[in-house]
């Protein structure tokens, strides 16, 4: 079977696999605070180290492909109430963990973090960091819209410790950007870029998206063209996600829009063909980098990792996420936190978690999650020889069975390995061992490819 059939084969919904098992077969609605506290200690009893993810929901404008969380505004007044429901989550946390945490990993996701200034900026991570400690090895990132971003933030959030930045560069086509509703421009780019380095940010990220309405080749040979001008150290390269029934923004624009087929299989093709010409490797889903990029050399030593914050160069057990929608995870259980901003301020005023669902993973769970995340970040997978683990790969590797026919993954005993073909459909064999998995769910989920 060629590579244009496959793809027509295995393009369909399955989960990205940000988590497992993934937020729809999780089973706890509004768990407890208690047990959720006492997942964490248990672990901080081994490891202080954690990863600290805060969500900002706050966007000025909507920017319609966009299926995250936000909350569309341009009165500033907000920020600073949120900067204190912030704090007091935070507080919570200190009030009842059993050690002192070390943050070793910072990340500020929305939404847009640069809609909030910069003098709120520093009093939210010197707030966070006046109850509890940095690691002297922290990897602090954000995430930054073009159109939003200033010099004095940068320059304020490099004093603060970040040293990672991903900007959403998405195309440069000026007319695709127009129908996404993405005010921005290409010196807006370059200028973020030129700046970050002179700062001394270690590392800078593109999202580029293909797939994207009225998406053509010759847009991303452009884009791509442009990304060599710039030579960031790593980019997201991913699949646009049409889920109009999700994320009602996305109807501003129909379904005859939006390339799809092998129309978008052609500009997924293009794009990687370019991004391996001009020195980009391919280091795990949808995410490339260059040699000299530290996520690059975390993927050649072993060591990349998968969570709620994507790639990450390092492991840590726990990861505790502030705000409106953030995602909590420790070694054994999940929690997210209420999705409406004013519902998750009042709970956090009334001295409450605002959970509203979470899930709390078994024996099975975990084996697959381990599986999935190693075969996410390094292309391979190994199980113990026991029998749990035994029953769950095998049928596991009798679904992905035609798979292997195909050359997609190796089977060599207890090994798994996803071969270079197989690269492009690795979410599809992650679902092959996904127990929880049905093609009835695919409402849930958005294409492969």
């Amino acid at each position: 079977m060629n590579n244009y059939s496959l793809i027509e084969k295995y393009n369909v919904p399955v989960p990205r696999y940000t988590s497992y098992p993934t937020v729809p077969n999780w089973t706890i609605n509004q768990p407890r605070s208690e047990e959720w506290i006492s997942s964490i200690n248990e672990q901080l009893i081994k490891d202080k180290e954690i990863s600290l993810y805060i969500h900002l929901p706050f966007c000025e404008e909507l920017c319609t492909y966009c299926a995250c969380n936000k909350r569309i505004t341009k009165n500033h007044s907000v920020e600073s109430p949120y900067i204190d429901s912030l704090l007091k989550e935070w507080k919570y946390y200190i009030q009842h963990l059993s050690v002192r945490p070390i943050i070793k990993e910072l990340h500020f996701g929305g939404g847009t973090p640069t809609f909030f200034s910069s003098n709120e900026l520093r009093r939210l991570v010197n707030g966070i960091e006046k109850l509890s400690k940095f690691s002297d090895q922290k990897l602090f990132s954000l995430e930054v819209h073009p159109n939003t971003t200033t010099y004095d933030q940068l320059r304020t959030l490099r004093e603060l410790g970040f040293n990672r930045l991903s900007i959403g560069v998405q195309d440069v086509n000026e007319f695709i950007l127009s129908a996404i509703n993405r005010t921005q421009t290409k010196e807006q780019i370059e200028f973020l870029t030129s700046a970050s380095n002179e700062l001394g940010y270690e590392s800078i990220n593109y999202d580029i998206i293909y797939g994207l309405p009225f998406q053509r080749i010759e847009d991303i040979e452009e884009t791509m063209s442009f990304i060599n001008n710039q030579r960031p150290d790593r980019l997201a390269f991913y699949s646009y996600a049409h889920v109009p029934w999700k994320s009602k923004g996305q109807r501003a624009f129909s379904d005859e829009d939006v390339p799809d087929g092998q129309e978008k299989i052609l500009l997924r093709l293009k794009g990687e063909e370019i991004l391996k010409k001009i020195g980009y490797h391919h280091i795990g889903m949808d995410h490339y980098a260059l040699e000299s990029d530290t996520l690059y050399k975390s993927y050649i030593s072993g060591k990349l990792h998968r969570n709620f914050m994507g790639f990450t160069e390092s492991s840590t057990k726990i990861l505790i996420g502030l705000g409106a929608s953030s995602i909590s995870e420790s070694h054994s259980m999940y929690v997210q936190n209420e999705k409406n901003v004013e519902a998750y301020q009042e709970n956090i005023n009334s001295g409450i978690l605002p959970f509203i669902k979470g899930h709390r993973l078994n024996k099975a769970e975990l084996l697959i999650r381990d599986n999935i995340i190693s075969l996410m970040c390094q292309n391979s997978t190994s199980w113990d020889k026991n029998e749990a683990a035994e029953y769950i790969m095998e049928k596991a590797l009798h679904r992905m069975s035609s798979k292997v026919q195909e050359g997609l993954v190796i089977v060599d005993k207890n090994v798994l390995q996803i071969t270079p073909k197989g690269r492009a459909f690795v979410r599809n064999i992650c679902a092959d061992i996904d127990i929880h998995f049905s093609h009835q769910s695919e409402k849930l989920f958005s294409k492969a490819l």
